[in-house]
């Protein structure tokens, strides 16, 4: 799984995510804070999962 893939999905859940808490009336401040977050998040597990593991 290539890092792209994973990037935008994760992207994608982020957007997503902001969007329905603009829609529940949450402060954009916590929006923000919270967006900056998960995509911090996203990069470290994406790297994870997409990594090449290093021969012995």
């Amino acid at each position: 799984m290539s890092f792209g893939i994973y990037a935008i999905g994760y992207l994608i859940l982020i957007v997503g995510l902001a969007y329905l808490a603009h829609l529940m009336h949450i402060p954009q401040a916590y929006i923000v804070a919270g967006g900056i977050i998960l995509l911090g998040i996203g990069i470290v597990t994406g790297v994870q999962n997409t990594r090449q593991k290093d021969p012995n």
